[in-house]
């Protein structure tokens, strides 16, 4: 494995950028890209960076000259031979050819669109306008080069010596934790630390030693160029942002009202089998199934993203037997603010009941908590989100209402039609 610390400490090696390909990213955001591209390709998209950690001062730890020569640098990728051979060649969910041809064309010329960086007090104001298939593709690689140049500026000043010692200690922590999850048995845990990472050298460490622990219980990697280079599976299905912004695009409350079920309406004419996965909370889990209809229910599972994590994979359980059918022949994914003791709480909790999978986030990618003073390398609520389209502003309700998006208003006229539902305010760790 790669000498991290050395590396880490000779700053200037050129090998060394924060996003080193396109393909640095989370592999659902290409098969919503690739949907996008062919049903919604001229919509025109804001993405914004949101700080839902606010007394975390990102522009005062944060160097606006590096971040924008990150920025820069990923402007000048491009696909290479070999990554478009993997994507184009490779199975993928047992798919053959996942990826069309127009779609790989397309993306093998695609230059990321400009950027806008702007420092307000102690934060930044980063955002990306243009086509939704092209500036949904900086989420990913925005949200990964502010969290690394946070830790670069945390550990600029540690020698060589100090920081081996460092992340022994997190290579230890991290080995504990994978031990303790191999006690449970039969589990299937994937890598979904991209977006919030401390580093890609220290996701690709974290990823091969999940390899080397977990065995067949590790199930792969959200990183498609992780993914590749370690030959392990690429794995993740769909965002809230698709029902976000098809929300914002209907012209009248009813076409509001049924626009999260034409996402997945749509979503389902190239996929089948594990990608017919329902993310149901982005307006409310409970109203969401209580409405949805009845083809939704012959769906492969349902991934829980926010809210009470026992309560929403209940009310999942629940919806299905109303609909006739076998929770135990269904998935339950699991994806928010997950470490070892919540993963244990839901396996037991609920390996009985349906086929269970986590994925690991955040705190697998960047728990450094307690290695350094002043929680100096804590991580903390970082997203980048679509906050308009065509001009209109996109709304987020969520089961956990501190991941609420939007203004008061649209949020107000949003519950009003999609109903309250039984938002739970949950402190938001990552």
């Amino acid at each position: 494995m790669i000498d991290i610390a050395t590396r880490v400490h000779n700053r200037k090696w050129k090998i060394d950028p924060i996003i080193r390909s396109l393909l640095d990213t989370d592999f659902y955001k290409l098969l919503m890209c690739q949907s996008i591209f062919k049903n919604k390709p001229n919509t025109k998209v804001t993405f914004s960076l949101i700080n839902r950690s606010d007394d975390i001062p990102i522009a005062k730890l944060v160097d606006e000259g590096r971040l924008r020569e990150q920025l820069d640098h990923v402007r000048t990728l491009r696909l290479t031979r070999g990554e478009s051979t993997w994507l184009r060649g490779n199975t993928f969910y047992g798919k053959k050819q996942m990826f069309r041809s127009d779609f790989m064309e397309w993306f093998e010329n695609l230059k990321l669109p400009p950027y806008h960086l702007e420092r307000i007090g102690d934060q930044y104001e980063l955002s990306f306008e243009g086509s939704w298939p092209e500036v949904m593709l900086w989420e990913i690689p925005a949200l990964s080069i502010i969290m690394e140049l946070r830790s670069r500026a945390v550990l600029r000043d540690m020698g060589r010596s100090e920081l081996q010692v460092l992340y022994a200690q997190a290579m230890t922590k991290l080995w504990e934790k994978i031990k303790n999850l191999n006690n449970l048995g039969q589990l299937s845990i994937a890598d979904f630390g991209t977006r919030r990472r401390h580093s890609f050298l220290w996701q690709d460490w974290c990823v091969q030693a999940m390899q080397e622990g977990l065995g067949s219980n590790f199930a792969g990697t959200s990183n498609c160029l992780i993914a590749m280079r370690r030959e392990v599976e690429a794995i993740g299905t769909n965002g809230h942002e698709l029902p976000m912004i098809y929300a914002a695009l209907a012209k009248n409350n009813s076409e509001l009202i049924q626009s999260p079920y034409k996402v997945f309406q749509d979503w389902q004419e190239e996929h089948d089998g594990n990608l017919l996965i329902l993310l149901p909370d982005t307006f409310g889990t409970k109203n969401f199934l209580e409405n949805a209809p009845p083809w939704m229910s012959d769906w492969t599972g349902i991934r829980v993203d926010s809210g009470d994590p026992i309560k929403s994979a209940k009310i999942a359980i629940d919806w299905w037997k109303s609909r006739g059918q076998n929770p135990k022949e269904k998935l339950l994914i699991f994806s928010d603010g997950l470490d070892v003791p919540k993963i244990k709480e839901l396996n037991n909790k609920f390996k009985n009941q349906a086929k269970l999978a986590f994925g690991w986030g955040t705190l697998m990618t960047n728990d450094f908590r307690g290695l350094v003073p002043d929680k100096a390398l804590d991580p903390f609520s970082l997203v980048c989100k679509a906050t308009a389209a065509n001009g209109k502003e996109t709304v987020k309700l969520s089961d956990n209402p501190n991941k609420a998006m939007g203004s008061k208003e649209e949020i107000n006229r949003y519950k009003k039609i999609f109903g309250d539902g039984e938002q739970i305010k949950i402190d938001l760790v990552v």
